[in-house]
């Protein structure tokens, strides 16, 4: 079977470079937003119940949901992220039929890569065989934002308080690292660290993961975390 590497990071940690270069390395990529976009497409069920849930000036002028005024109603607000998860349908499903794809379909030298910002906290690294995690502090995403992406200081502040920490995820990555530095270091490490485990895939050794020891207990702080806000817990992976 392939060799599948979930891919994910902090917001504008630099993840979608990272996957640009392991396709470079001949690696099948897939952006899990994309998969989830594509369960409120307009004409199916998500459609409706998204805008059901969150009005329809979610509706952009093409007639698609318009992620932009979607994510001000969610980001930073728990209740109404797991609003949206229950609305848009099973993210879970999606994600896990590509990877199954791959597996069936992929020949053994083969590298496929999951990439998602929550590939961590619904479980979906569990199907993967390594988990990397690309971080950055606060500053420097903050600055990253407003100066290439335009955003507001009021955007970034919602998107960095929805985030998990790095602290909290790095301990359930096999491959964590902090990309503070330039492209040139970035490229080097990505290299390295590619070359060292699809080396040991090609070579039939084990690659052992330590993420599904500490989603276990993630999963287990985060319920009592809900329960004891009155929240109901969102879609976890199975």
């Amino acid at each position: 079977m392939p060799l599948v590497i979930g891919l994910t990071g902090t917001i504008a940690a630099g993840k979608s470079t990272v996957a640009q270069l392991l396709v470079e390395r001949g690696a099948i990529h897939c952006d899990a937003d994309k998969l989830v976009h594509r369960l409120y497409d307009p004409g199916t069920p998500g459609f409706d119940r998204v805008v059901e849930a969150f009005g329809t000036d979610v509706v952009g002028a093409d007639g698609f949901v318009d992620r932009k005024v979607l994510g001000a109603k969610v980001f930073g607000k728990p209740e109404e992220m797991t609003k949206l998860t229950t609305a848009m349908g099973s993210i879970t499903d999606a994600i896990h039929a590509e990877i199954d794809r791959w597996r069936a379909e992929l020949p053994d030298d083969a590298v496929a890569v999951m990439e998602a910002v929550n590939l961590m906290e619904p479980g979906y690294a569990r199907w993967c065989d390594q988990t990397w995690l690309i971080a950055v502090d606060d500053d420097t995403a903050r600055h990253r934002l407003v100066e290439t992406r335009g955003m507001s200081e009021e955007e970034v502040t919602q998107r960095l308080k929805s985030m998990v920490p790095r602290d909290v995820r790095a301990p359930g990555a096999d491959w964590v690292y902090d990309n503070v530095g330039g492209r040139e270091a970035l490229e080097d490490a990505v290299a390295g660290e590619y070359e060292r485990i699809y080396g040991m895939h090609m070579a039939g050794e084990p690659l052992t993961s330590v993420f599904e020891p500490w989603w276990e207990k993630f999963l287990e702080r985060r319920r009592e975390q809900l329960k004891a806000a009155g929240v109901p817990a969102p879609e976890m992976a199975r």
